[in-house]
């Protein structure tokens, strides 16, 4: 804990105190994230509508093409996590662009705030919309492409590891872009690589692209829900591609901390 110090070198006023300390991350975190829960909220039932929206409509053009089997579970396991990906990657993109480039990073910073706990604070709050989202997107789809719903208690695990991994690449698009216009780009272009690495089939794709997609922070979570469709799901692989989603996740929260440092001293 950082110790303040008095107004004046010397100062022996009765008036004078030392400064207030510096909050701690959880409870910082945990203010942050009402905070943000609270200002999205109004947004809340369109970003929903248009996120399973647009989810629930490519399965239903994939319909068409893809009769069953392990690309059925591909196409159902990408769109589920696409909501995650137009919530917490191309919104919150957008969000730390804009907050940057209207000088709303000078508000936090003046905050005994800590870092993280903004970045964390706006990404969880961010992810939690798309929970409702994603379960009306998997059960959909498992039910349009009759796969089974015995498993989809998983999307606990890949809701949230997915969401962190997305929400730190789209925070930290957002706070290093140079103009508003640009990180809003870039979350659009982070999203459509979302669409088209995580919902087509693996084995329909080029090897170039296949080498894009192991790069794709999500594409972890949609392997792990994909392999739950399977009649005796391994466990053990599930296990660890939600490893390293989470490892993934840390990395890009980490990465978006660093961004939000550099951004709030310019």
């Amino acid at each position: 804990m950082v110790r303040g110090t008095r107004a004046g070198a010397g100062d022996d006023r009765p008036g004078a105190a030392d400064l207030a300390p510096r909050a701690r991350l959880l409870p910082a975190l945990a203010a942050v994230y009402r905070a943000q829960l609270s200002r999205a909220r109004v947004a809340r039932i369109p970003l929903l509508f248009v996120a399973t929206f647009q989810s629930v409509g490519i399965m239903v053009l994939m319909r068409g093409v893809v009769d069953g089997g392990a690309e059925a579970r591909a196409v159902v396991a990408g769109s589920s996590v696409l909501v995650v990906a137009f919530v917490a990657l191309n919104l919150l993109a957008q969000y730390f662009g804009q907050l940057r480039a209207s000088g709303g990073l000078d508000h936090y910073a003046t905050l005994p705030v800590p870092p993280a706990a903004v970045v964390l604070g706006a990404a969880g709050a961010y992810a939690s919309f798309t929970v409702p989202g994603t379960v009306v997107t998997a059960v959909t789809g498992s039910v349009l492409f009759g796969l089974p719903l015995t498993h989809l208690w998983v999307l606990a695990a890949v809701v949230p590891l997915s969401g962190a991994a997305l929400a730190g690449l789209g925070a930290a698009l957002g706070l290093l872009a140079p103009r508003q216009e640009l990180a809003t780009l870039l979350g659009q272009l982070g999203m459509s690589a979302a669409l088209l690495l995580g919902v087509l089939p693996a084995e329909r794709m080029p090897e170039a692209l296949g080498w894009a997609r192991d790069l794709l922070p999500s594409t972890y979570g949609v392997e792990a829900l994909a392999r739950t469709f399977d009649a005796r799901p391994d466990w053990a692989v599930v296990g660890l591609d939600l490893a390293v989603c989470a490892g993934v996740g840390v990395v890009s929260l980490a990465l978006a901390t660093w961004a939000y440092r550099r951004a709030a001293v310019r």
